[in-house]
């Protein structure tokens, strides 16, 4: 139900929702939604797209597949097809997510982007969330951020960026190399997204150029058949962090060789304490590292400067580049309409430590889904969690009114 009211200068309507309101209809909000379903508790979804995981179907590339093997990046309660391969597609993963919407009976309220969300206290202490998208005032006991950290893109400030006479573009914006056949590209920013959508430019007959600034782990996708990640896992039951840490390095160093020859070092901390200190992902290799090796894909050093046509390296040396994609990744934009709350905390790289975030539970009925670091596999054990937690409250709510309502309770 919903009426009008005068808020500042714009008029609202009203809605009252009886369970919790999730803000995001990706992969996290559609997993949190599925679990209340199953407890039988309402809620309403809000998406600022018009379509069901927009990072996916808009923002990602082509010849993206998942990272994982299937089984580890499922959401809870409906597995992918038998017939879908270890590491699914782009196209394969949204028509999954599609498939779990449909099952789960979930639909969100499309075009609606939160604009803010405040936690409100009446004079007798009871406290609402009032959450504002669209002209429109949703009122809940609780607020899922199912958002994630991939909601902006990144773009890093260069001197003289503005005067490149080149096309500059966001890996957010690329969907396949056949544009830059023949032109000198360099990709900028050697995470995953990076390495890809560099070996895809190569396979599209570009001539490419990666930066590598920083130090970096990189690890073979699979080990003897298997995931790299699901032997790091199974290991981990068994042996301390170093030891799994050392044998990742181990084996990465005797199947894909000593990457310091192509000018990509490794870091001191291994990669799974690595990953616990900063959130910093080790690449996964798909072949990449082959066409480094083979100088099909050239490593450079850091920029200095761009000039209309030409990038300066901080090593000194200049090279000329019709194009440049930006593969600087993605941050939350929660802070920007988030009142009332400390959203970032303290964060390192893209992971958040010391703050409700990482718990997943706030004060005031606030969750978070999807923001610990740990992918699909960790949104989907978010999601339980948190729908189980919310569950409980709504279930002894109701008793109490009950009780209230019949004096035989």
């Amino acid at each position: 139900m919903g009426f009008s009211q005068t808020t500042d200068d714009m008029e609202l309507t009203r809605v009252y929702v009886p369970g919790p309101l999730i803000v995001g209809a990706g992969p996290s909000g559609l997993a949190i939604a599925a679990c209340l379903r199953k407890r039988g508790v309402p809620f309403v979804i809000l998406e600022k797209e018009n379509c069901l995981a927009s990072l996916w179907r808009l923002k990602s590339y082509d010849s993206l597949k998942l990272h994982l093997p299937k089984n580890f990046c499922q959401l809870p309660h409906f597995p992918f097809p038998n017939n879908f391969p270890k590491y699914p597609s782009k196209e394969q993963f949204i028509a999954y997510l599609d498939s779990y919407a449909k099952h789960f009976s979930i639909r969100p309220m499309f075009g609606y982007e939160v604009k803010s969300a405040e936690y409100k206290t009446t004079s007798d202490g009871f406290g609402l969330w009032r959450v504002v998208a669209n002209r429109t005032e949703f009122v809940s006991r609780w607020v899922v951020v199912a958002t994630g950290d991939n909601a902006a893109p990144v773009v890093p400030e260069f001197d003289g960026l503005e005067v490149f006479g080149g096309k500059v573009m966001h890996s957010s914006e690329y969907k396949n190399g056949g544009e830059f056949r023949g032109r000198n590209v360099l990709v900028v920013g050697c995470g995953n997204s990076g390495m890809e959508i560099s070996l895809n430019l190569c396979h599209n007959g570009a001539r490419v150029s990666l930066v590598v600034r920083d130090k970096l782990h990189i690890l073979p996708r699979d080990i003897l058949g298997r995931s790299c990640f699901a032997i790091a896992v199974g290991l981990l039951k068994l042996f301390p962090l170093r030891f799994v840490d050392w044998f990742l390095i181990v084996y990465s160093r005797m199947t894909l060789g000593d990457t310091s020859r192509v000018g990509i070092v490794r870091p001191k901390d291994g990669p799974l304490k690595l990953k616990g200190k900063t959130g910093k992902t080790p690449v996964l290799d798909v072949g990449s590292l082959s066409k480094i090796k083979s100088g099909q894909i050239k490593v450079v050093g850091e920029i200095q400067r761009f000039t209309s046509r030409h990038v300066e390296f901080i090593d000194g040396k200049v090279e000329e580049f019709d194009s440049v994609i930006l593969a600087t990744g993605y941050t939350s934009n929660v802070a920007s309409w988030l009142k009332g709350e400390s959203f970032s905390g303290q964060e390192q790289g893209n992971k958040t430590k010391n703050s409700w975030i990482s718990n997943m539970k706030g004060r005031n009925g606030i969750y978070s889904i999807g923001f610990t670091g740990q992918g699909l596999f960790g949104a989907s054990n978010d999601a339980e969690r948190v729908a189980e937690d919310i569950g409980r409250q709504l279930s002894s709510y109701r008793k109490h009114l009950s009780s209230k309502i019949n004096p035989y309770m």
